[in-house]
């Protein structure tokens, strides 16, 4: 060319040797029917090809001086491939559109035109305005309709078609939205959009004609997730990072402890304030310390856990790692503390994530199995001495007025659930185990038949194998069984300290089955997270079942319930800051990072 071209138009080219001499001259040909010679160009921006792709660009390119060709040894994804090229183009208007030519090109002199005349500063064809005509199946147009309307919905985008093929930038201001963007591959228009959009820029979407060209690139699990996971992470950079500090997030989630605590507390009445006032406070000091004492069992079973999936730390940084994750569970939604123990051990002690996502669900099915088994056992001794009208007014929530018994009966509900779930999960582990089979790995081999998928396959395949490693192994079993009931046992001895300092009077072995049942069904209730460390449900519970099974107050069972779950959770703050301080983590960092576990951290990345 004399001089550099002002239209620069990418085609980015992932194994597209089938189409990609065909689609470059129908480009050239559309191009050339409205500009003038030599006044664009057309690069072929090659994404780490497995086939003749590069081959075929390098000989386009040597035959037609209007053709380019940017060539990467290696997969960067679509969005960083087009980056590349623009980079590398030579126009003032940057235009790129898919090789399958999906999009009628019938539409790109007024794609190029509306960004070139100064019109716009952004132009996109949409498949979903009226006046387009999109022959879309439903398995791409439903998913598709969702994705749009959570962007809308999240992002604040006024647009309808995010995704499609067939955009045109000023290059000034494409130049000045791409360090706000984050990703690489498909996630990377919307963003693109989004950021324009967000930054006060012109930005068009008009109706194109599209046709599907043959299978789709998008894939299902793959690309779902990952535009999924792309797309809270923008939601939460534009709407949440910008009201709130980093250092303010511990202290949010904090205050919303203290909410619950105080909503909770809104529904006292005057009897159970006085209630707690008249509490016992050596009883309540010996019930805190020893349930601090439970601690280093904690640390010394997820020792033995870890220890058989190969990994051996000290009982030390373990308490202190699952200190910081209790209280995360506490302060943070959907027991994001689960994550951040799996990121403690990932950064300090290269504990691959998998294996400790793995050996924190060993750690849960333990939890769980032993709730079970003492309620079990405390069940049959009430059936046994004919206290089944106890239990059935503890289900209805009979005698403790309509707000707790609303709250015990969902409380009983959910624990019924979690524990019908968690017998169902034994029976699967102990099934699968014995099986040659991985029904994991064959049941993601049915969303994706990719090199992505098999990876996602092989990494839940091996999750399932360390939680079947210690469930299976007999020896594990029994001791790391031990010592979960030794842990539950002060639990409920707490919770049986607690009703004595508040004036229950209660014969030791009546205090203790009734606590060891309320405390196994408010443990359960609370598994789901409804509630910042399942403040409520655990209350409902607990006071439905004291109040049904012995001869307290509802004032007083409710009391109970609050000052036992309070010192619970004041142990665990208190060791959980502690143990920040120790192991030198940001809790607010840790749930941040925790979110972001790439694929590739997985067996054998270590």
């Amino acid at each position: 060319m004399s001089r550099p071209a002002s239209v620069s138009v990418v085609l980015p080219a992932h194994d597209e040797a089938g189409r990609l001499q065909e689609t470059v001259g129908a480009t050239l040909e559309a191009l050339a029917s409205f500009l003038p010679a030599g006044s664009f160009e057309v690069i072929v921006a090659e994404d780490g090809c497995t086939d003749r792709t590069p081959e075929i660009a390098r000989e386009l390119a040597a035959g037609d001086d209007r053709v380019r060709h940017v060539h990467s040894g290696e997969r960067l994804g679509r969005g960083r491939a087009l980056e590349r090229a623009f980079r590398a183009a030579d126009g003032e208007t940057l235009v790129y559109f898919d090789c399958d030519l999906a999009t009628d090109l019938s539409h790109l002199e007024e794609l190029v035109e509306s960004v070139r005349s100064g019109e716009v500063d952004v132009a996109t064809g949409s498949r979903r305005l009226s006046g387009r005509r999109a022959d879309r199946p439903a398995k791409r147009r439903l998913p598709s309709a969702v994705y749009n309307g959570l962007v809308r919905l999240a992002l604040g985008s006024e647009l309808r078609d995010h995704q499609c093929g067939f955009k045109a930038f000023d290059r000034a201001v494409l130049e000045d939205v791409l360090p706000a963007v984050e990703d690489g591959h498909w996630f990377w228009d919307t963003e693109v959009l989004v950021a324009a959009q967000g930054a006060g820029y012109r930005v068009r979407e008009f109706p194109v004609e599209w046709t599907p060209r043959g299978d789709t690139d998008v894939d299902l699990l793959r690309d779902g997730f990952g535009m999924g996971g792309q797309l809270a992470r923008t939601w939460w950079q534009r709407a949440v990072e910008p009201r709130i500090g980093r250092r303010s997030r511990l202290l949010a989630g904090s205050l919303l402890v203290v909410l619950a605590v105080a909503v909770l507390a809104a529904s006292f009445d005057l009897a159970v304030i006085e209630t707690m006032a008249g509490a016992d406070p050596a009883v309540l000091g010996a019930a805190t310390v020893l349930y601090a004492c439970s601690w280093p069992v904690r640390g010394v079973r997820y020792r033995d856990i870890l220890a058989r999936l190969g990994h051996r730390e000290g009982v030390g940084f373990l308490m202190a790692a699952i200190f910081v994750s209790q209280t995360g569970n506490l302060v943070a939604p959907a027991r994001a503390g689960d994550a951040v123990r799996a990121y403690v051990l990932k950064a300090r002690r290269a504990v691959p994530y998998p294996t400790g996502f793995a050996s924190l669900a060993v750690e849960r099915v333990f939890d769980l199995l032993t709730v079970l088994a003492l309620a079990a056992v405390v069940l049959a001794g009430f059936f046994l001495t004919g206290a089944t009208e106890g239990l059935r007014a503890a289900v209805d929530g009979a005698g403790v007025g309509d707000g707790l018994a609303r709250s015990g009966r969902v409380a009983v509900a959910v624990a019924a659930v979690v524990a019908a779930a968690t017998l169902a999960a034994l029976v699967g582990i102990v099934a699968t185990a014995r099986s040659e089979r991985s029904i994991l790995r064959e049941g993601v081999a049915r969303l994706g038949d990719d090199a992505y998928a098999a990876r996602i396959g092989d990494l839940l395949a091996g999750f399932a194998g360390d939680v079947q490693t210690v469930a299976t192994d007999r020896r594990a079993f029994a001791v790391v069984g031990a010592s979960s009931l030794v842990i539950w046992i002060v639990d409920a001895v707490v919770a049986a300290a607690v009703l004595q300092a508040l004036g229950a009077g209660l014969p030791l072995p009546a205090v203790l089955s009734v606590c060891v049942l309320a405390v196994s069904v408010g443990n359960l209730a609370k598994v789901l997270p409804l509630t910042p460390g399942g403040i409520g449900l655990y209350e409902g519970a607990f006071t439905v079942l004291v109040v049904a099974l012995a001869p307290v107050s509802p004032a007083l069972a409710l009391a109970a319930a609050v000052v036992d779950h309070a010192i619970k959770n004041l142990v665990t703050v208190v060791g959980g800051l502690g143990a920040t301080v120790a192991l030198d983590v940001s809790l607010s960092a840790a749930v941040e990072e925790s979110g972001d576990v790439a694929p590739g951290d997985g067996y054998g990345s270590d």
